[in-house]
């Protein structure tokens, strides 16, 4: 049975709408939508550990971490569950999100359902940076939007 999950993104000046769709509890999770008013280029995109938004992106925690490792990007395989990656905007200031990820899940240990999905204003250097944030936060910058990822309709 296909489950489905959906995030709507405000911030001030980003906003967007990222669905979530995994086939059954083993399969891939796929993650699509568009978010607008970024400005070009790679910027952070994670699943953060609360659903909670009562004072902003900043109450939503740090990146999903159950298992306590360093953070990487999305293709390792020692990583914060949360770790997508980066989301990239064209000189429109519009990101296309297009991602499929083994390690989230809409079930069980690693769901992300009721966590807070954030894009932030700078690239995630996926943990290779060297800056002392790069092992925690991919030096990622200022949480430019966020949303609590809800049960969609499957």
């Amino acid at each position: 049975m296909t489950i489905k999950a959906v995030c709507v993104l405000n911030g001030e000046q980003v906003k967007g709408t990222v669905h979530f769709e995994q086939e059954g509890a083993n399969s891939p999770v796929k993650v699509t939508g568009e978010i607008t008013g970024l400005t070009k280029g790679l910027h952070g995109f994670h699943v953060h550990e609360f659903g909670d938004n009562t004072n902003g992106c900043m109450s939503a925690g740090a990146h999903f971490n159950p298992h306590s490792k360093d953070h990487a990007g999305p293709e390792d395989s020692d990583r914060h569950v949360g770790d997508l990656g980066n989301v990239e905007a064209g000189g429109d200031g519009v990101a296309k999100v297009n991602i499929s990820d083994k390690i989230i899940s809409l079930t069980g240990d690693h769901n992300v359902i009721g966590r807070t999905l954030v894009v932030h204003a700078d690239p995630d250097d996926l943990g290779r940076g060297g800056h002392e944030l790069s092992k925690t936060t991919g030096n990622a910058g200022a949480r430019v939007a966020c949303g609590v990822i809800g049960i969609a309709k499957a």
